[in-house]
């Protein structure tokens, strides 16, 4: 009987022991609070480049509902950028000061899919730039007659991620430092029945919107650490 009542006591103390490391290890810090603030719509330019802000953004289609948005999001950008031979991109960047579990980006294969696209393909790659390359992906969607080919990449911290394994990676090295680490997701598109056209022009887009920030902004849209 004594045997039992002190094995239920020593499991009764390692289980309030494990709570408490739990709540030791649990990040309570936001890293988005730590030095200065974002504004996408400063960071952002309106003209660069070739490229010119077109007061059009009705044009765009977003593919996650306002509640959404508002639950996950601490900011949303999106306009529509068209260049001296016509050619539009559509730009969109969501960025949550909080990556913890319920608040991870939602990506574009899910979020595109729930609003009737099909996903006709998804492709890694890299976006070239001066300062180095991005790990991108590229997808190919339709609705109807509508061909979208999307370039897109999110980041959690500092780090580029394309996965949600990859977030939950980094999420917890920036959790064992103390931190809830901010992130985005940065995603470019056009209404295109030329992928391969679309996906050249989106990559010009990128390199020429990396060259017109500045390096800290490079490092928080695109987790870029290299210079000139």
């Amino acid at each position: 009987m004594k045997k039992n009542v002190y094995r239920n006591l020593i499991i009764a103390l390692l289980m309030i022991a494990a709570s408490g490391i739990a709540m030791a290890l649990r990040p309570t810090q936001l890293l988005a609070e730590i030095g200065p603030s974002l504004s996408l719509d400063e960071v952002v330019p309106r003209a660069f480049g070739d490229w010119q802000e077109l007061k059009q953004a009705g044009q765009i289609v977003n593919p996650q509902r306002q509640q959404t948005l508002d639950k996950f999001y601490a900011q949303v950008l999106s306009r529509l950028y068209v260049n001296s031979n016509g050619e539009s991109i559509m730009l969109s960047i969501a960025y949550g000061k909080d990556q913890s579990d319920e608040k991870q980006v939602h990506y574009p294969e899910v979020c595109y899919p729930a609003q009737g696209f099909k996903v006709l393909s998804i492709e890694q790659g890299s976006a070239k730039t001066d300062f180095g390359d991005i790990r991108v992906k590229r997808l190919l969607t339709e609705l109807g007659v509508r061909k979208e080919p999307i370039t897109y990449w999110a980041t959690v911290g500092e780090k580029v991620v394309l996965s949600g394994y990859e977030a939950k990676k980094v999420q917890l090295s920036y959790g064992f430092s103390g931190y809830i680490p901010d992130g985005l997701i940065f995603r470019v598109s056009s209404v295109d029945k030329d992928a391969k056209n679309a996906f050249n022009l989106q990559q010009t887009f990128i390199s020429d919107l990396i060259k017109n920030i500045s390096p800290i902004d490079r490092l928080r849209l695109a987790g870029i650490h290299n210079k000139n």
